[in-house]
């Protein structure tokens, strides 16, 4: 009966540990920059319809490419897309937000790195990175489909 109290605290004190990390990840700068460019972006209306054209291209764009090179409007549907996107970076609160996003999904990645880490070295991180620095899924490690 000991040991499942004493397991029973262990769990209460490691999720009050998570919590804890979760108020010190939402009080950080990261958090803050990310949801300060948020606001930003939600509030610009260039930007916004900015980012309804280019959705629309992009949808515009997926249709074709289903035909591939042979649709008649895939070439134009491609550069349409890519230009909206050229556009979207020349935007302030979107590229900025994008920053924020960025800065603060490294933050998150590299502490369930460490967490994940701290368990056991064999354990798979996820990553919103395609090509991240190191050993994680998307990296081309074991838990790639390759």
């Amino acid at each position: 009966m000991l040991a499942i109290e004493q397991e029973a605290l262990d769990v209460t004190e490691l999720l009050s540990q998570a919590y804890e990390l979760g108020d010190l990840i939402n009080g950080s700068a990261e958090v803050a920059d990310y949801a300060y460019w948020k606001q930003q972006l939600e509030a610009d209306a260039v930007a916004q319809a900015a980012l309804r054209r280019f959705g629309q291209l992009k949808e515009r764009f997926a249709e074709t490419e289903r035909f591939g090179h042979f649709h008649p409007n895939y070439h134009e549907a491609m550069d349409a897309a890519k230009a909206a996107e050229l556009e979207l970076e020349q935007i302030e609160s979107i590229r900025r937000f994008k920053e924020a996003e960025a800065r603060l999904d490294e933050l998150l990645y590299t502490v369930s790195e460490t967490i994940a880490y701290a368990v056991s070295d064999s354990i798979k991180v996820p990553s919103n990175n395609p090509l991240p620095t190191k050993g994680g899924c998307g990296s081309g490690g074991s838990c790639s489909c390759g």
